[in-house]
């Protein structure tokens, strides 16, 4: 499977005084495009949390901001699974403005219990699905 792909705009409020976006909202454009990739690959977060307690975390992230947003932009971020673990996932999410990219993410989740915080194994269905997604 390729990247999935998610659009978003930017609004007033992702932005700073001089009209460009945050550096901290990045993050949020990659959050939300993690999040519908898993309900697009039919393993939402929600039904990770009601079936089994468990979640996903940010363990590591790295950004590069290579170009500016600004408000009212349309932004596509592509998000790449590039390793599935038993307990881990490597992304890499680029966020782009009419085809260029203007910031690149490597994030590391880690999956755990929702109560406690404790590791706890991808499950079944949700480790297929991501394997998919990176072609394994």
């Amino acid at each position: 499977m390729s990247a999935h792909l998610f659009t978003c705009r930017v609004y007033f409020e992702d932005t700073d005084a001089a009209g460009v976006v945050y550096h901290a909202n990045h993050l949020h454009f990659a959050e939300r495009a993690r999040t519908e990739a898993l309900r697009d690959l039919g393993v939402p977060h929600a039904a990770l949390i009601e079936e089994h307690g468990l979640i996903f975390v940010v363990r590591r992230i790295k950004m590069d901001y290579l170009r500016v947003a600004r408000l009212d932009d349309s932004l596509e971020v592509a998000t790449t699974v590039l390793a599935v673990g038993a307990s881990k996932i490597d992304l890499r999410q680029a966020i782009r403005r009419q085809g260029e990219t203007i910031a690149e993410a490597e994030i590391g989740l880690a999956c755990v219990r929702r109560n406690g915080g404790r590791p706890a194994r991808i499950p079944p269905r949700w480790r297929h699905a991501l394997a998919a997604m990176a072609g394994d």
